[in-house]
């Protein structure tokens, strides 16, 4: 039977990737995008699309009710996908903002796995797939400045997912994590408009280091050296859902091994001297 995939965020980067990729592997592709515009533009190009906002708890279950019905239960896959940054320096977050982040990156993520798991267990307990998929971010476990909020609710991701794989251990359900360093996609554009939203940089005492921020989120900023393209991503969910031992963690990017393996071995000072530099 085909393999049936739910996948988030796809109306661009790493999400988009993901859908044409596993839908070339032979896989049915449930597509889902914020806005009914970009759910149009897929459906455009052969994918089977709907709206799923995961800042809007109602239409989160209401996407995974449609998900259900249409593989009739049985759901091989999911992959998290699809969150935003604030730039800005912690004080200067108003606490709406952190609200709202959590919302999209965090809260939104937790419903839609409530809602899908009954389904997803007595589907892999038939024989099914079983593969939750988390996108988190190599920000998951490293801090930076100016990405508080992102890397809370990234730091939250990964503690969840970590509880829920030790609590289906013996059960026909594995749980990954994958945790990209730069990729190229709209990250930064994104990041530009939620910085506009909600951080007054004129009011802020730290308004003289915003062109710090400038210099890595504005218009003009160059790509980071070592982004790899959402291809590199999508090669590690591939394995994520497809072999017979996914692994708990996948690193993309040179910067999220290089990170790791310092985590391991570093003093914790000299982390915080070279994570202070970036």
């Amino acid at each position: 039977m085909t393999r049936s995939i739910l996948i988030t965020g796809c109306s661009s980067g790493i999400g988009l990737d993901a859908a044409r990729a596993l839908r070339a592997r032979g896989w049915r592709v449930l597509a889902t995008c914020r806005a009914e515009a970009d759910c149009e533009r897929l459906r455009g190009e052969g994918l089977e699309s709907f709206a799923l906002d995961y800042a809007d708890e109602g239409g989160v279950l209401a996407a995974a009710a449609t998900a259900l019905e249409r593989t009739d239960g049985r759901l091989d896959a999911t992959f998290h996908n699809g969150a935003y940054a604030i730039p800005g320096f912690i004080e200067d977050l108003p606490t709406d903002a952190l609200r709202a982040i959590f919302e999209a990156n965090f809260i939104g993520w937790h419903v839609l796995t409530r809602a899908l798991l009954p389904a997803m267990r007595a589907h892999a307990a038939a024989g099914g797939g079983g593969r939750l998929v988390f996108c988190s971010s190599v920000l998951g476990f490293a801090p930076v400045r100016w990405r508080g909020a992102y890397v809370a609710t990234k730091h939250a991701l990964e503690g969840y997912a970590d509880v829920l794989r030790l609590e289906l251990r013996g059960e026909p359900l594995r749980v990954s994590l994958i945790e990209p360093g730069p990729v190229a996609t709209r990250f930064n554009e994104n990041a530009r408009a939620q910085f506009a939203r909600w951080i007054d940089r004129d009011a802020s005492a730290r308004r003289a280091d915003y062109a710090a921020i400038d210099a890595r989120y504005g218009e003009n900023a160059k790509e980071n050296a070592f982004s790899l393209p959402p291809a590199a991503v999508t090669r590690k969910l591939v394995h994520a859902v497809e072999s017979p031992r996914p692994k708990a963690r996948y690193y993309v990017t040179t910067p999220t091994y290089a990170v790791a393996a310092l985590k391991r071995l570093a003093p914790r000072a000299a982390l915080d001297w070279l994570m202070a530099k970036q």
